[in-house]
């Protein structure tokens, strides 16, 4: 009569463990299957294996791998034991370590402190992880920015120590003849502050602790991108990734400036603090240049989403039905939960400005979600379809399935929605 979740273990004759009882649900839903997430935490070392016919294996061992997390690269000390799971013949590992490890990478980059993945060892780690995967990569940065007109990406980050940039990766898979150019185009950008002081709106001391997460929106693009990469999806991938750190100096943008776009749009600055969406709008206007038929953002963009729906479930918005009835259902299936949110065409007036093209924020306290999506929708134009995410990128207090730490939210549910639409 276990609680769904509740763990108990129960002797054999000799004292020893003889076996585990994990209490709830139908291990016909992945939902319920979830709960074995919770399990590498609460087990003793040693060997386990599910016991009888189990429905649902694949997505068991899933997530006991994704409950298997830790990160520890600071940590001092031998490497502890751990449960380990013994995977059956009808799992498929690779697949299932394809999933784990982009998760993984996802989580680890989101949980390394700014001291060491600033602008300049993020890079470093983007590009071994395209050598990796066989992909292409470009970087523009520092003064390029101006020349090679991403002004905004520039503004946010030039008072930084290190400077910012913008980084390109495409990849596409070998396909019969070597014409690559009839594959889908999906492209993924994803915010990269590295750390957001809040520029000369200074954040105060307690909201600034977590902000080595506020790259939590291009390591969800990167996990998303391995995904892809590792299952050898039949598209064209493009990730940009607008990387800078939003610091406090002589030259730092300041409230009040107008500043130029990529896309031509002036726009007023309202609260520095508001600088993940202008970097995003560049590298939208940028990706938008070229033919996509999807176009994904991922962004921890706003306190305004947290506050409607938590820290659990990311909102996303989206003018495609299609697309957005088919990503909830991924979403389900695979237990990465996510909430459809509405680009409310008339609050975008709230961003008007008096001198500028547009705000940067509405002039108002409601909706900020919202608004933040309406303004980062001006920079896209002709893609078939695009999609923002607001991601929180991080477990405040554990979960099964979900370390507590970094957690490249939707990552899955859209790999998931990728594979189901692109795959072979």
């Amino acid at each position: 009569q276990g609680k769904e979740g509740e763990v108990v273990l129960v002797p054999d004759a000799e004292g020893a463990l003889g076996c585990v009882l994990l209490g709830g649900g139908d291990d016909s839903d992945r939902f319920s299957c979830s709960i074995v997430g919770g399990l590498p935490g609460k087990l003793p070392p040693g060997p386990y294996e599910f016991s009888g016919a189990l429905t649902g294996q694949f997505d068991a061992a899933l997530f006991w791998g994704l409950g298997a997390y830790r990160f520890d690269r600071y940590k001092s000390g031998d490497e502890k034991e751990r449960p380990l799971l013994k995977l059956s013949e009808e799992v498929d590992q690779e697949a299932l370590y394809n999933i784990l490890s982009a998760v993984y990478l996802g989580r680890d980059l989101i949980n390394t402190p700014a001291n060491d993945l600033g602008p300049d060892l993020y890079e470093a780690e983007i590009e071994a992880f395209t050598a990796a995967h066989d992909a292409k990569m470009s970087v523009v940065k520092g003064e390029a920015l101006l020349s090679d007109n991403f002004p905004l990406v520039h503004a946010v980050g030039r008072a930084a120590a290190q400077e910012p940039r913008l980084i390109d990766l495409r990849w596409a898979p070998d396909v019969k003849g070597g014409d690559r150019s009839s594959l889908p185009q999906v492209t993924l950008v994803g915010k990269g502050i590295c750390f957001d002081t809040g520029g000369l709106n200074l954040k105060p001391g307690n909201a600034m602790n977590l902000m080595k997460k506020d790259m939590g929106g291009s390591a969800t693009a990167l996990s998303v991108a391995a995904m892809v990469m590792g299952a050898n999806l039949p598209i064209a991938l493009r990730v940009l990734l607008p990387i800078a750190e939003n610091n406090i100096s002589g030259n730092a943008f300041r409230p009040g400036d107008v500043l130029p776009s990529r896309k031509g749009l002036t726009v007023e600055i309202d609260n520095t603090d508001a600088e993940g969406r202008l970097v995003l709008a560049d590298a939208l206007a940028f990706a938008d240049e070229e033919p996509v038929d999807l176009l994904l953002c991922f962004a921890t963009l706003t306190g305004a989403a947290r506050v409607g729906l938590g820290p659990d479930l990311p909102p996303f918005y989206t003018d495609c039905d299609q697309f957005a009835a088919r990503l909830d259902e991924a979403s389900q299936l695979v237990a990465d939960p996510l909430w459809r949110m509405p680009f409310w065409d008339r609050y975008d007036q709230w961003l008007n400005s008096k001198i500028a093209d547009v705000n940067h924020v509405s002039n108002g306290p409601f909706a900020g979600s919202i608004t933040a999506a309406l303004f980062l929708r001006r920079f896209v134009e002709r893609a078939a379809c695009f999609a923002h995410f607001d991601i929180y990128g991080w477990t405040p207090s554990e979960l099964p399935g979900k370390p507590f730490g970094g957690e490249p939210q939707t990552a899955r549910a859209v790999f998931a929605y990728l594979a189901e639409t692109y795959g072979v």
